[in-house]
């Protein structure tokens, strides 16, 4: 690993010398074990640390499959699957692992008593199997996390309609918090040469999943002049959606938690910013019953900023909590546009005001090849910048993951694997220099 690492971060390292060097039998991934899957039994969801259940492991290097690429990884990140994987929440993953291992020959390399996790990386191409022609050895790259068969004619219109479509690193093994991973050769993009590895790394999920969500005509088809709330708009999806909508002509109107939070949308360029700490919104009386006049205060108060306008999108994620309310301040004939449900999947809403309102609820889940290839274009081309605020070696994970799980984080946190230390891997200083405010907006943060 070392003598991958040491080719790396030499210059003038060829496709030849990358093709040439060993691969090693065994790498170190960050995994969860099939026995421990019950190792939080009945602990609440916040009380359960990831930190017990994400392990620093040494596994062997699989075989590489027709169409795949072996990638050396320089960082990761995490993302809220990674949570999920790492606390056995709904389910968990092995049920995912063992489902894709009864396809195929080759899928059943993935149905293994330990999961890498993952579904970030930057890296560097090692090997690719048969059938790849456009990456070869010693390619830079960064990685999306959708994986399909595209087996079914379901998908070739939009392949997240696969039927066999999975996110890897999250219903695959061998993800990317890990020094070695595997992903499909259809999963990779240039890396963006004014970054680091671990800027690189941290847009590529959640990234994508904005743009698929808020410009993709599979989402909200944003245009010039809409507004849109935003929920939760400093943290992993929400920043690069308030980027999106500034960058694309929209006025975004961005709902925060902290006065610290309401900072760092300011610093993106948005101006119009709802506090929920300051202004104390209780959308829920108690557990069953929901509060309109919260709506309405809610309502009242995005009409003040915005001179009169109501919504034309509502950016959701959060999911049960808002859910109610999103439907309700959303303009007439507007959009609700979902991809998550971090507070909780059973949503509840007043469908009055959805059916005579002629309001859209939109599903959004990841994003095809196309949108993730777009959305990376734009943090190549300087226009959406990543927002890592901090950065912790492999062999601490478990904390990266424990910020996230307590939201102790805002934008996305990094994870370096092979590189050594942060800021390495930038090829176009020049270009960097343009956008290192930009870049550096979270840091610290």
């Amino acid at each position: 690993m070392q003598q991958i690492l040491d080719a790396i971060m030499a210059d003038g390292t060829t496709a030849a010398d990358f093709a040439a060097l060993e691969v090693p039998k065994t790498y170190r991934g960050i995994t969860v074990r099939k026995d421990e899957v019950d190792m939080f039994a009945g602990r609440e969801s916040k009380d359960k640390d990831p930190r017990e259940s994400l392990h620093l492991d040494e596994v062997p290097v699989p075989e590489l499959a027709p169409g795949e690429a072996l990638v050396a990884v320089m960082a990761s990140a995490i993302n809220y699957n990674t949570v999920w994987t790492s606390i056995f929440e709904p389910l968990s993953t092995f049920g995912f692992l063992e489902r894709y291992g009864r396809t195929s020959p080759y899928a059943e390399r993935h149905d293994l008593p330990y999961h890498v996790v993952g579904s970030d990386l930057a890296g560097v191409v090692l090997r690719t199997g048969p059938g790849v022609h456009s990456w070869q050895p010693g390619r830079e790259v960064v990685a999306h996390c959708l994986s399909v068969e595209l087996e079914s004619p379901d998908g070739h219109n939009d392949t997240m309609m696969d039927p066999e479509q999975r996110i890897w690193g999250f219903e695959t093994n061998f993800g990317g918090l890990a020094e070695l991973a595997i992903v499909k050769a259809n999963q990779l993009m240039p890396k963006p040469g004014h970054l680091s590895w671990e800027e690189a790394a941290s847009p590529g999920l959640v990234n994508s999943t904005a743009y698929r969500q808020l410009v993709s005509r599979n989402g909200a088809d944003m245009k010039q002049g809409d507004t849109v709330l935003i929920w939760g708009a400093s943290g992993g999806l929400g920043s690069y959606a308030t980027q999106m909508a500034l960058n694309g002509g929209a006025t975004p109107v961005c709902v925060v938690s902290s006065p610290q939070k309401a900072a760092i949308v300011r610093k993106m360029g948005a101006e119009l910013i709802i506090d929920r700490s300051e202004e104390g919104y209780a959308f829920w009386k108690d557990e069953h019953n929901q509060d309109p006049k919260e709506w309405r205060r809610l309502g009242a108060k995005i009409r003040e900023l915005t001179g009169g306008d109501d919504p034309d999108i509502v950016f959701e994620h959060p999911g049960r909590e808002t859910f109610g309310a999103s439907v309700f301040v959303a303009r007439k004939g507007g959009t609700i546009v979902t991809c998550a449900s971090t507070s909780g999947y059973m949503h509840q809403y007043d469908n009055r005001y959805l059916w005579m309102n002629l309001k859209r609820i939109v599903s959004s889940h990841f994003a095809n090849y196309r949108e993730a290839w777009e959305a990376n274009r734009l943090i190549d081309k300087g226009l959406i910048h990543p927002t890592v605020s901090k950065v912790y070696p492999i062999a601490e994970t478990g904390q990266a993951a424990l910020d996230v799980h307590r939201n102790a984080h805002q934008g996305k946190v990094g994870v370096l694997c092979l590189a050594p230390e942060e800021g390495l891997g930038v090829r176009d200083p020049e270009k960097r220099a343009k956008h290192l405010e930009g870049i550096n907006r979270f840091r610290g943060v």
